[in-house]
């Protein structure tokens, strides 16, 4: 099982006991501002389910995401593979979803530093992608300071999104091995 470590974090696969702060955290209409809607606790553990073996298949995964001193969980940061049709597949993304309780502590971006240098070490990937709604300025802030660039162009209408929602219109940022290994 793959385990990253940062000073203040620890990104681990799931447990038991991460269901019911994961379900909490995601029908918290803060957390989800940038989400069409909150989850269900179905549609919370399918996510948990769906991430247990593929972390343990490929190395990489959406990890849950702990602090360190307390044991505490705070939300998941990692990769994953979209599942929907879009101008930039095949690619891996990067993304994170932390409790409101652990915002402004740079929790997201220190976990998203060690979830890029997994990929672009171990998990042999050549470039990693993220995007969020244009009005999620916190995300976007995140993906700047762990060294991506804004792709305007590729900017898209996410295709799970009803036309006319006003979450429907996404950036898209990217970073490659080498704009990675120069920010190191």
């Amino acid at each position: 099982m793959t385990e990253l470590t940062t000073d203040r974090l620890l990104l681990r696969n799931w447990r038991d006991s991460d269901r019911e702060p994961f379900a909490a955290l995601n029908t918290d209409p803060a957390v989800m501002e940038h989400f069409p809607a909150p989850q269900t606790r179905e549609q919370s553990d399918a996510l948990i389910d769906r991430n247990q073996p593929l972390i343990d298949e490929r190395g990489w995964g959406l990890w849950a995401l702990e602090v360190r001193d307390t044991g505490e969980f705070i939300g998941f940061t990692g990769l994953s593979v979209p599942s929907f049709e879009a101008h930039f597949m095949p690619a891996v993304e990067i993304g994170w979803r932390l409790s409101k309780g652990a915002w402004g502590n740079g929790y997201a971006t220190e976990a998203a530093r060690a979830a890029l240098a997994h990929g672009f070490g171990p998990g042999g990937l050549d470039e990693v992608v993220s995007f969020t709604t244009t009005t999620n300025l916190p995300s976007q802030r995140v993906m700047q300071r762990i060294g991506m660039t804004h792709d305007e162009p590729g900017d898209f209408d996410h295709p799970r999104i009803p036309e006319g929602h006003r979450l429907r219109r996404h950036v898209f940022y990217r970073i490659d091995r080498a704009q990675w290994e120069s920010t190191r």
